[in-house]
């Protein structure tokens, strides 16, 4: 009772002062503001690092209104930036050394008239590129737009899936590859699709049981399948088939294609064999009024599991091959954007990757522990567990960098790529391959293929 009455009386204390603060302290109020003010590296796809440089931008905002950003007790900027006669200001802010990587709130006090708006810095590690020694990097220039690579063992060949720009789209390419040259062979351009272009290809897969590569278009929300050896259409899926599919993963010997439907809680089952759509996958998060909204798939066909990223949530599932069973749907914390997702049998874990918080997470698929969680680079996208050697590589697509981590979740190596790398695959005699992007015509780094062998 007695707590009771003390707030109750600080309660009325403040009402009665409330005028004469509104007067002061919570004078000029502008509560039309509409303005916004963001912090990046000032480059395209760059990430901001300790040391480095944060290029603070004001638009909308009243001229001669001051701007001065605060991260937790401490002013970032000894002078408070003004906006111009347009409203707007840009503005270098020099990064410490010492900034501790990580998603850091901003807070920006306006003044003249009064404001106030939180956003967010992210600060990613700027990891030196180690272990080169330990490889044989070679790469060749492939076609532009390269998103996925997959491996044919029966034929010995490599099928690359690439697609370029926004819809409509007009240039994609299936591209068969030599392993050994790294030269293309063989290429097709999709069929024109009844909206947004071409069939464009982006996930890839490959089923030597039938002889055929199986292909996401993700633009038209659909799969399709085409014959390995001249890369003719076999079956187009309608429109609509898997929502903003991503991955397409293949289990030769039980005859089943899965298909990941990106933000969805479903994974879409196929017969590889008769080519239709069987009963899918639904998974079910394990977070309070939350939906599992998928991002990658991975599977083991030997282990018998299937393992999925929730981008939407940051939670992984497990899953059972066998029956379609979810076994286990394991939250991730501190994480953001989990995105990527690779397995290990010989440990049974999953090894999930968190573009937005730039984290890599190994995971116990039985128990859910957490076994190690740590940044690996700017942007983690894609990852692979390598068979012949245990370790996982991992794709940091801001940094260009291939980060490798041995069995206890440890980086070993970082490994030069070039601009975006994206898909990534591991074979089974430790041979790895990596696809990436462009920034632009002019990247010379840009749409390579990359082939990674042990130097011993």
């Amino acid at each position: 009772m007695l707590h009771t009455k003390f707030f109750a009386g600080a309660s009325l204390a403040l009402l009665s002062a409330a005028p004469a603060l509104a007067q002061s302290a919570f004078a000029d109020l502008d509560q039309s503001w509409s303005g916004t003010i963001s912090a990046g590296s000032g480059a395209r796809d760059q990430p901001l690092v300790p040391g480095g440089e944060a290029v603070v931008t004001g638009e909308g905002l009243e001229p001669g209104q001051t701007v001065t950003l605060m991260r937790g007790e401490t002013v970032l900027n000894e002078e408070p930036y003004i906006a111009d006669g347009e409203g707007a200001f840009e503005a270098a802010l020099p990064l410490p050394e010492d900034a501790v990587p990580g998603i850091h709130p901003i807070l920006a006090q306006i003044g003249a008239p009064s404001y106030g708006l939180a956003f967010e810095m992210k600060i990613s590690p700027d990891l030196p590129l180690s272990g080169e020694e330990r490889f044989i990097i070679e790469s060749a220039p492939l076609v532009s737009g390269l998103y996925q690579v997959a491996y044919s063992a029966a034929s010995d060949t490599l099928f690359v899936a690439s697609a370029v720009g926004r819809p409509p789209i007009e240039e994609s390419q299936l591209l068969k590859v030599d392993p050994e040259t790294l030269e293309i062979t063989a290429s097709i351009t999709p069929e024109t699709a009844p909206e947004n272009g071409v069939f464009a290809v982006y996930g890839i897969g490959v089923d030597d049981a039938q002889g055929t590569v199986w292909v996401t278009n993700t633009r038209q929300d659909t799969v399709a399948v085409y014959d390995q050896d001249d890369l003719s259409l076999i079956k187009q899926f309608a429109p609509g088939t898997v929502g903003h599919a991503r991955d397409v993963v293949i289990d030769a010997e039980a005859g089943r294609a899965y298909a990941s439907a990106t933000f969805e809680p479903t994974v879409h089952v196929f017969d590889t064999e008769t080519l239709e759509e069987l009963e899918p996958i639904t998974i079910p998060s394990s977070r309070r009024r939350a939906t599992f909204g998928m991002g990658s798939i991975a599977l083991d066909p030997g282990a018998g599991r299937l393992v999925a990223a929730s981008l939407d949530t940051d939670e992984v599932a497990v899953i059972d091959t066998a029956d379609g069973s979810v076994l286990n749907i394991v939250p991730l914390e501190n994480v953001l954007g989990t995105i990527g997702i690779a397995y290990d049998p010989e440990a049974d874990a999953v090894i999930a990757t968190s573009q937005g918080s730039d984290h890599v997470t190994r995971i116990d698929a039985e128990s859910g522990e957490i076994l190690s969680q740590l940044r690996t680079g700017a942007g983690p996208l894609n990852a692979a567990w390598n068979p012949a050697s245990g370790e996982v590589f991992v794709t940091n697509r801001v940094s260009g960098t291939l980060s490798v981590l041995d069995a206890a979740g440890e980086i070993t190596a970082t490994l030069p790529i070039g601009t975006f790398p994206n898909g990534v695959i591991a074979l089974e005699d430790g041979t790895v391959f990596v696809v990436n992007k462009s920034a632009g015509e002019d990247d010379a780094q840009g749409d390579h293929i990359t082939r990674i062998t042990p130097a011993e």
